[in-house]
């Protein structure tokens, strides 16, 4: 490692075979166990721990007591060597946790610029896309898998194996015990449909018709009265060409837990 270009603080404890890139901080009482790989310009603050095979992108931000890498909650696991990733330009606020995969994803992803405030959880195996918010004290169960752009709110928690759409917005509080679709805000107790993000799309350059093909399809699928199937097969006739609508669809018929 090029040690000139970085500032590691006299009392961290860096492992073997550590790969540290350049103009790297990490401070003080920071603890990275062996075989971890830090990407460029990354910085690592105060008392945070990084265990084994863990791979940080380039230029993230990791601030304070965060512990990334560690042994998963799962009884199923037996020890095996299982990895976290983390993207590019990605930030990590105080007392986060990250758990390493299991056998069955073999790594916990993280994609670039996703953004984990202060106490959040990212259990084994789970996926996150480009862009992905979770607000303070949001928790995820093992295997949950979050397409790019989407926001969960404080207290979210999500349970294992659900599937939350690309640009979809969960209020606060709540419980995620389904699949959540694409472009939606889900809200309530239990969680349902309460409208499209609307207000994410327009900021993400959705355009007026775009919006209104999403709303329309919507409408047809959750409040016209029509069954699953039937209301699927309107949306695809109505919207052979929309692609956003299509990935709504495509969603819908590979949920294996069901929609909210």
């Amino acid at each position: 490692m090029d040690i000139i270009s970085n500032k590691i603080h006299p009392s961290a404890i860096v492992g073997e075979n550590v790969t540290i890139g350049k103009n790297v901080t990490i401070g003080s009482y920071t603890v990275i166990d062996d075989d971890v790989i830090i990407g460029d310009g990354t910085s690592i603050g105060n008392s945070n721990t990084i265990k084994k095979y863990t791979e940080i992108g380039k230029n993230c931000k990791i601030f304070h007591n965060c512990v990334i890498g560690e042994l998963p909650q799962d009884l199923k696991f037996g020890g095996e060597k299982t990895a976290v990733k983390i993207g590019n330009e990605t930030t990590i606020r105080e007392f986060v946790s990250i758990h390493r995969g299991t056998n069955a994803r073999g790594e916990t992803t993280i994609g670039n610029n996703v953004f984990l405030m202060a106490y959040a959880h990212v259990a084994h195996d789970c996926v996150l896309g480009n862009n992905v918010t979770m607000i303070n004290l949001a928790t995820l169960g093992g295997h949950v898998e979050i397409d790019e752009w989407a926001m969960l709110s404080g207290c979210v928690m999500v349970h294992q194996f659900i599937k939350i759409g690309a640009h979809a917005f969960i209020g606060g509080l709540f419980r995620v015990s389904q699949d959540v679709p694409p472009y939606v805000m889900a809200v309530g107790e239990p969680l349902k449909y309460g409208g499209i993000n609307g207000v994410g799309l327009r900021r993400r350059g959705f355009s007026a018709k775009d919006r209104i093909n999403i709303k329309r399809a919507y409408r047809y699928y959750f409040r016209s009265g029509l069954k699953q199937s039937e209301a699927l097969e309107k949306i695809k006739s109505e919207f052979p060409d929309d692609k956003n609508v299509l990935s709504i669809v495509d969603f819908i018929e590979k949920s294996k837990r069901g929609i909210i």
